[in-house]
């Protein structure tokens, strides 16, 4: 059996990290922004303030896209290039360039998957309290109103937010992201109840204001546990929606807005940083999800040994990919089968791919055969998940080389290549053969 017709083979990219333009017209300032401009924070000082120049590249970008047979775009909305403050004033430049995106990827026959939060947090907001402002939530319905208000003859796939383990867990706990914080538990706990209560108003207001069926999900950064052998699977699944206080869980995010509870078994840690939720909260965070979004790259075996859990190292003839991951097929296979029975919900690869050190040969030409191998290994687990349970798409990350966060530039997971002096794009070799993945529905992973 292959990929269902209606399969969404597509790309990925988020605002920040492709835009550049960070100062043009009236655009307001978010975290990452501001982070750039402390010394150490990002490597070798690199910034998005023009990187990609997306902004200035829009038409030739979607072009690409349309040449390499995308159907599928997901794409962010930098919050504060649409409303410079967070709330209230529209930018007329904001709206203007999201509509021309939008617009010409329906003139390509693409279709667009909009994700309102992808880590740029509005300055002017944080300034305010951010994530720990009891109003934040209030905020983040306002701005998905306007999204909706705006875009929404375009758009009938939204993703809320991105990765809430790495904008809350990173950034307000370890401090390895923006805003660059490390708080107490206790204060990373008020920022995620509030995260998730912005997700439900949001998901309610977008229902309330695009009169058709929408498709609203989130993206979550999922890094598995991994069954070593086939009687290992529900330990690996058990220990996938374990309690490890980090704020990475999965169910920590996904169970209160499926099912309007947290997890039992993360009760103790909450009780010990005075989180008590309220069951009007509760009730209000239960949300009409349409999918599940899964950002997976690798993950971690497990099994039992003498009664006890082990994660073993792994051979020294595993892979590893340029940002020192596993490369372990497995985490297309096993973990949406988890999340499919947990919460019954369709299974949206939302992000999958491969950083590699690459360069032009001399040829001008980069043959990235590993990136090809990777992405077929990974595409044959999601096939053999894909006849047990809904898949609804494959979306590669990245569209184009861009700036990996704290790694600036030096991490390279695109299909095209950028040159970040000219802004010279060069489809690799991988482009091309993806191509033939989509115009084959997935047929081309097996030749």
């Amino acid at each position: 059996m292959s990929f269902t017709k209606d399969f969404a083979w597509g790309v990925a990219t988020a605002s920040y990290q492709i835009e550049g333009a960070a100062y043009a017209a009236d655009k307001g300032l978010n975290v990452w922004d501001v982070a750039s401009m402390t010394p150490g924070r990002i490597f070798e000082g690199h910034s998005g303030d023009v990187g990609c120049d997306h902004y200035h590249h829009v038409k030739e970008d979607v072009e690409i896209m349309r040449r390499m047979g995308v159907r599928a775009y997901r794409f962010s909305v930098n919050w504060a290039r649409l409303m410079p403050d967070g709330i209230g004033r529209i930018s007329e430049d904001g709206k203007r360039f999201y509509l021309e995106l939008l617009a010409a990827l329906k003139d390509a026959g693409i279709t667009p998957w909009m994700t309102l939060f992808h880590w740029d947090y509005p300055y002017a907001l944080y300034l305010r309290g951010g994530w720990l402002n009891p109003d934040s939530p209030a905020w983040f319905e306002e701005y998905a109103g306007v999204c909706a208000q705006l875009f929404g003859d375009y758009v009938d796939h939204y993703i809320l937010i991105n990765e809430p383990q790495c904008f809350i867990g990173l950034g307000h706990s370890s401090g390895g992201h923006a805003p660059f914080l490390k708080l107490p538990d206790s204060e990373v706990l008020r920022c995620s109840h509030n995260v998730l209560l912005a997700c439900s108003l949001a998901e309610k207001k977008i229902r309330s204001v695009v009169h058709r069926p929408v498709m609203i999900g989130t993206a979550q950064a999922y890094w598995p546990a991994l069954p070593l052998r086939e009687e290992d699977y529900e330990l690996a699944k058990e220990e996938t929606f374990a309690c490890h206080e980090d704020f990475g869980s999965v169910n920590f995010w996904m169970d209160p807005l499926v099912f309007g509870r947290y997890p039992e078994q993360f009760t103790p840690w909450f009780e010990r940083n005075g989180l008590r939720p309220a069951a009007a909260d509760l009730a209000l965070i239960k949300s009409k999800l349409d999918f599940c979004g899964l950002n997976t790259y690798s993950g971690n075996y497990v099994t039992r040994k003498e009664g006890k859990i082990v994660y073993p190292d792994p051979q020294p003839t595993v892979p590893k990919t340029d940002m020192r991951w596993n490369v372990y097929p497995d985490s297309l296979y096993y973990p949406p089968k988890y999340l499919y029975e947990r919460y019954a919900l369709p299974i949206v690869y939302t992000e999958n791919g491969v950083a590699l050190a690459e360069w032009k040969d001399v040829n001008g030409e980069i043959n990235d055969d590993s990136r090809i191998d990777f992405v077929k290994r990974y595409l044959r687990a999601l096939h053999r998940a894909a006849q047990e349970i809904p898949v609804l798409g494959y979306f590669y990350w990245s569209l184009m080389d861009n700036f990996e966060w704290a790694e600036g530039f030096s991490k390279k997971f695109g299909l095209v290549h950028i040159d970040y002096q000219t802004g010279e794009r060069t489809l690799k070799k991988s482009a091309y053969w993806y191509k033939k993945v989509i115009e084959s529905n997935g047929e081309e992973i097996f030749r």
